[in-house]
């Protein structure tokens, strides 16, 4: 009997060192992204025990709008920040230009969070993830010889009408709308189902059944090929492969599509730079720590690893008590 347990504890081991091989790789993209400064300047709950909704899938998403009530603008950028109370604001780009664009946004706890802008003369949105408070946000043009310069800005005092009012809705890093095959998924995966575990359990079951870990992709962004990287949800879902940027924006999409407060999480497992998910129950709050539905308890929701591994086993070997996870960012 002994043997048998070091052996199953052994295989867990190897299971958990291939997964975190193949995660190291691809998912350092977002470590190595945010070190870029161009500015240079358990609860353990029962299945159906959290109610959300007896509702049927949500048919209709909220979106974003660009008011037009509240802008900064200049020749080079436009900046919509009608939206605020609702989590997020908007960014155009309107000049013509060759250089490398990014959003810089600092949060009311002074967490930077910068993003690439595109050219194409659009509006693209960016959450405020940080709560109520102080926000600076700063359109920057990356000039010739890697500095950046300041094209426009705004400092804004937000008030959110609730907590999760930015984890709503689409933003860059999560970007779908009400004719997104994601959306389309969704509704089918959570078709008869009224409670909130139910639901995500069917869209987390779907992903980790279907999804394949795309160590190929993996692979050219540590190669340079993938840097500013942002998922096409829709694409992600045609091909039923990714790394762990795509499978949580994917997952994060498909829910709060439904309706349900989901956060995209950026930060560390172990020592690798990584992205996983978290959701909002009105009955608990912001479940961080639990959020894996098993069949019979609620543990931290890692799609990711649960695809690559194929083992609950090994899962929750890992996951533990989710102290091996370091929160960096939320999107």
């Amino acid at each position: 009997m002994k043997k048998l347990v070091s052996i199953r504890r052994i295989i867990s081991l190897v299971l958990i060192i291939f997964v975190m091989l193949g995660l190291s790789s691809a998912c350092s993209l977002f470590e190595s992204s945010q070190k870029q400064d161009p500015e240079g300047v358990t609860r353990e709950f029962e299945a159906g025990e959290v109610p959300l909704t007896s509702t049927p899938a949500v048919s209709k998403v909220i979106m974003p709008v660009a008011s037009g009530t509240s802008v900064e603008s200049n020749s080079k950028a436009m900046i919509d920040y009608s939206n605020t109370a609702d989590g997020y604001i908007m960014v155009k780009w309107l000049a013509q230009t060759s250089n490398n664009l990014f959003v810089q946004i600092i949060d009311p706890n002074e967490v930077k969070y910068q993003y690439t802008l595109s050219k194409g003369g659009t509006f693209e949105v960016f959450p405020l993830t940080g709560g109520n408070g102080p926000y600076t946000v700063i359109v920057v043009e990356q000039t010739g010889d890697g500095r950046g310069a300041r094209a426009a800005g705004i400092s804004v005092n937000v008030t959110l009408t609730d907590e999760f009012a930015p984890f709503l809705r689409p933003s860059q890093f999560v970007n779908y709308n009400e004719n997104s095959a994601v959306v389309s998924k969704a509704a089918e995966l959570v078709a008869g189902k009224s409670s909130l575990p139910d639901k995500v359990a069917a869209v987390y079951s779907y992903v980790i059944r279907n999804f394949t870990y795309d160590t190929e992709f993996a692979n050219t962004i540590i190669n340079g090929g993938g840097s500013g990287y942002v998922p096409d949800l829709d694409s992600v879902l045609a091909r039923r492969k990714g790394i762990c940027f795509d499978y949580s924006a994917v997952m994060t999409a498909m829910l709060r599509s439904q309706g349900i407060p989901t956060k995209m999480v950026f930060g560390y497992a172990d020592n690798v730079f990584h992205a996983w998910i978290s959701v909002y129950s009105k009955e608990t709050g912001w479940v961080d720590q639990a959020i894996f539905f098993d069949g019979v308890s609620w543990m931290l929701m890692d799609p990711t690893f649960a695809a690559a591994a194929n083992s609950t086993t090994a899962l929750k070997a890992f996951i533990g008590d989710g102290n091996k996870y370091t929160v960096v960012r939320h999107y």
